[in-house]
């Protein structure tokens, strides 16, 4: 009787575990395949490639709009956009809409938490964010400027310069207080019509310089005339004339992308370094992805915003080093979405999810569980700078892909088996064999836009 007592007593006055502190790394327009630990052979990431082989990675991780805008509203909020509300480079979160984000909810609950960066999600946010929800705030309004300030010096690249402030950052936490450090990377986000778009930090000018980079498989002007007229004549092919109408002016793109890829690596390295020389490595987790993907002159196009692959299929990982060792470097096959990083870290922080939250938590996935409700398709959605960019719905699933040009008269739709035709080459929507799926994909259109609000 004494012996069960006191073991009794002994579990109940056993300690709780302390929360793990949190790196939230976002790359823009990182294209899902541009690195070494998703098969690129040639970009150099060795920090990443070494963190990826101690994590679990998510090669079907897709994001909900494909436009940074919307998707960094997403994934502060695990929201969808027809409940966010965020469409255009205006408006903000605020308010309530703020209290219920991953940065704010930790707070409440104890974190120290810090914001360097591009912030992206409008402006009436700015003073708000520093004061509700960030205890460390670098963030910076619309694209965050140049990525070399003409009036510097230094010639700091905004790259190095948001590494240093993470080690700022650090450098005021302890093992006392857990924190949470969100770093919005500019890169590899183009400086849109600058004349050298994707400049790289002078120290990567001779990085890839004797290489030539292999062109998306899809870059050709059959995959181009495949597509809807208003596709033809969007921002996507404007900005492809900017970028890949010359193969001599591809190489000069592909390079300097890939340099700046290289140099987001380089910051990790740094942060991973610092976490390591501070303690505070072994109870850190770190969390990577991108805002959206990106078309490398794919189907004639540049940029992102529409339903393909390309653009709405990004990198990401989840490090954390409390996971036992003996099974480092899973790779899932789930279907994730960037409305699931919220409430995974929540649910790691020992923090209640808000009820507004619209993705799931990972952590299921990270313990190695194979869960039978697990998602198998998803809905999207786009309808941002609708003057410029055609707006889009559609539903994927493991299989196929519905693609609905909603702003279209009559409306045009896409029917792709992603089994048979991974590059999504022909569309089935007229093939009579294909009828009744195509019913059931509209209807799943249908209702996830009615239940997804």
């Amino acid at each position: 009787m004494v012996l069960a007592c006191s073991v009794s007593c002994s579990l109940l006055a056993a300690p709780k575990p302390a929360p793990p502190n949190f790196v939230f790394l976002l790359v823009d327009d990182l294209r899902w395949n541009a690195l070494g630990f998703m098969g690129d052979k040639i970009v150099q990431t060795p920090h990443l490639d070494r963190l990826a082989a101690k994590s679990v990675v998510f090669d079907n991780c897709f994001v909900t709009t494909s436009i940074c805008s919307v998707s960094r509203a997403s994934i502060f909020t695990g929201q969808w956009m027809r409940r966010h509300g965020i469409e255009d480079f205006a408006k903000g979160l605020n308010g309530t809409a703020w209290d219920n984000t991953y940065p704010a909810q930790l707070r409440t609950g104890g974190f120290r938490t810090g914001f360097i960066g591009k912030y992206g999600v409008g402006s009436p946010m700015e003073t708000a964010a520093k004061e509700k929800a960030f205890d460390y705030w670098k963030g910076l309004p619309g694209q965050a400027g140049e990525f070399i300030e003409k009036n510097d010096p230094t010639r700091t690249h905004k790259t190095a310069r948001f590494g240093n402030e993470a080690l700022e950052f650090l450098g005021g936490c302890s093992k006392d207080k857990p924190f949470c450090l969100s770093i919005s990377f500019n890169a590899v986000h183009a400086r849109d019509g600058k004349p050298r778009e994707f400049e790289p930090d002078p120290r990567d000018e001779e990085l890839y310089k004797d290489v030539t980079i292999p062109v998306p498989k899809l870059a050709t002007d059959e995959a181009f005339k495949r597509l809807p007229e208003s596709v033809q004549k969007s921002e996507g092919r404007r900005r492809w004339g900017w970028r890949f109408d010359t193969a001599e002016k591809t190489q000069g793109i592909l390079r300097d992308y890939y340099r700046l890829i290289t140099g987001v690596d380089r910051e990790v390295g740094r942060i991973v370094a610092e976490l390591e020389q501070r303690g505070l490595a072994g109870n850190t987790v770190i969390v990577f992805t991108a805002d959206n993907g990106f078309a490398l002159g794919d189907r004639g196009m540049a940029d992102k915003w529409f339903m393909y692959e390309e653009d709405i299929r990004v990198p990401s990982f989840i490090f954390d080093p409390r996971s036992p060792k003996t099974a480092p470097g899973q790779r899932s096959k789930a279907m994730v979405l960037n409305v699931d990083f919220a409430p995974t870290m929540l649910e790691l922080a020992g923090v209640p999810a808000p009820k507004t939250m619209q993705g799931r938590s990972l952590v299921p996935l990270l313990k190695g569980e194979s869960p039978k409700d697990w998602r198998t398709e998803f809905f999207y959605e786009h309808h941002s700078v609708a003057a410029r960019i055609p707006q889009s719905e559609g539903v994927r699933t493991e299989r196929w892909k519905y693609l609905r040009w909603i702003a279209e008269t009559p409306v045009k739709e896409e029917l792709y088996d992603l089994q048979a035709d991974p590059l999504e080459e022909r569309s089935l929507l007229n093939d009579a064999k294909h009828a009744a799926l195509l019913a059931e994909m509209r209807g799943k259109w249908e209702r996830y836009g009615r239940e997804l609000k």
